[in-house]
């Protein structure tokens, strides 16, 4: 029997182009197999099941033999390729130029991205800065600022027009052809950007019970893409205006926060909070350097592929119109290209250095996860596994032990500022 045929026409670092050619006797004998299939379960009228002639089957079901003969050489095409060419791919195959015509070999080419095959010269002896900033009363200040804003009373004003940062509550009615329709109420707190501008200015010039109508025009960068420089003619009803009346910060609102004993506890409390997330924010930056530092000296370029695969991975996560994809392609490319490199340089740690997160490794942080709030670790593995996180904790624990093994080639000078 002819063998099918694999033909490198195309390659770069993450991607490879490959002619395949199916000889006809394999076509005949995939053709051979689906005939025989359709032909088992036809109920056809005037044959008894499975008695039908070639020819009446091949009728009947022909598009559906073509696209199983179809898909049975193209998934034996995949494997011989994999297999000849040694691919390791990180997508399905895309599938191009495909020829098939009765009595010829089926012709077509497999693209198909793969992870590219790195070798790492230099993975250590970086010296890299650790700035953490220290937390200014004034930061603090502002988080107690929040917390009295959260913990806010609402009070009704009367007989005063409203003003941004007061509460007001409206019914709004579209009105078409002289005509309101039906209201709809609202909520909104004005000058937080929760309508549209104009609306708020209709707003701010009436008094409580009192209805205006007027031309309201939806800006032009509007959410709504449908509504972006339309105009509308609104029915507007202002029924109720109150103030923000903020909470003496106090212990009485600490105790009312949490478990404080006062004022002091809270804003101790508010103070370690925020050093921890700045903790936080300059070992992220060490681990930054540290990658970049690794993508340098070992001259690691993304290839074009990878790039274009994530900035469309970010455009559906955006929901970005098709009409603005330029655009967007333009402003994320560097972020992409970032990414991309960072992303081959800890796979290729990964491999390099057998530092990919172990069956032992995710027990013992379930395992840790579990009694830091009190539950069964199986209740937490069957959490992670339904929401489909699992994944999500395993690289996780990967990427700390490639900064734990990059940050013993490396030194850290710490900056106080």
């Amino acid at each position: 029997m002819t063998h099918i045929t694999v033909e490198k026409t195309a390659e770069d670092s993450a991607s490879k182009s490959l002619r395949v050619t199916v000889p006809v006797d394999r076509v005949r004998e995939a053709e051979a197999r689906a005939l025989k299939y359709y032909a088992k379960r036809a109920r056809l009228p005037g044959f008894r099941p499975g008695k039908a002639p070639d020819t009446v089957v091949k009728k009947r079901f022909g598009d559906a033999i073509r696209q199983t003969v179809l898909e049975e050489v193209i998934r034996e095409s995949w494997e011989t390729a994999k297999t000849n060419e040694s691919l390791k791919p990180i997508t399905d195959p895309a599938i191009r130029n495909l020829k098939f015509e009765d009595g010829s070999p089926i012709e077509f080419e497999l693209h198909v991205e793969v992870r590219p095959e790195l070798k790492l010269e230099r993975v250590g002896g970086f010296t890299v800065e650790r700035r953490e900033v220290a937390v200014p009363d004034r930061a603090v200040a502002e988080q107690l600022a929040r917390i009295q804003e959260q913990k806010a009373a609402w009070i009704p004003v009367e007989a005063v027009k409203p003003s941004p940062g007061q509460m007001v509550r409206i019914e709004v009615a579209t009105i078409e052809n002289g005509v309101a329709g039906a209201s709809q109420p609202h909520d909104v707190v004005l000058g937080e950007n929760q309508t549209i501008p104009e609306l708020e200015e209709q707003v701010m010039s009436l008094l409580p019970g009192e209805t205006t109508d007027a031309e309201v025009r939806f800006p032009d960068d509007h959410p709504d893409e449908s509504r972006r420089g339309q105009a509308r003619h609104l029915r507007i009803t202002l029924h109720e205006v109150k103030r923000q009346e903020l909470p003496p910060l106090d212990d009485a609102l600490a105790r009312e926060v949490g478990d404080f004993e006062g004022l002091d506890a809270l804003r101790a409390a508010v103070r370690q909070d925020l050093e921890r997330e700045a903790t936080r924010e300059a070992d992220a930056e060490v681990r930054r350097k540290l990658i970049a530092e690794v993508v340098e000296a070992n001259n690691i370029q993304a290839p074009d592929s990878l790039v274009h695969r994530l900035m469309h991975g970010y455009a559906e996560m955006y929901k970005v119109p098709e009409d603005q994809l330029p655009a967007f392609e333009q402003q994320f490319h560097q972020i992409a290209e970032t990414q991309v490199k960072r992303d081959l340089a800890l796979d290729a740690l990964v491999e390099t250095h057998g530092l990919r997160a172990t069956e032992a490794d995710l027990d013992e942080r379930i395992n840790t996860m579990a009694g830091a709030r009190g539950v069964p670790a199986g209740q937490i593995y069957a959490s992670l596994e339904k929401s489909k996180r699992l994944g999500e904790l395993e690289r996780a624990i990967t990427e700390e032990k490639v900064f734990d093994f990059l940050l013993k080639q490396s030194t850290v000078e710490e900056v106080k500022s």
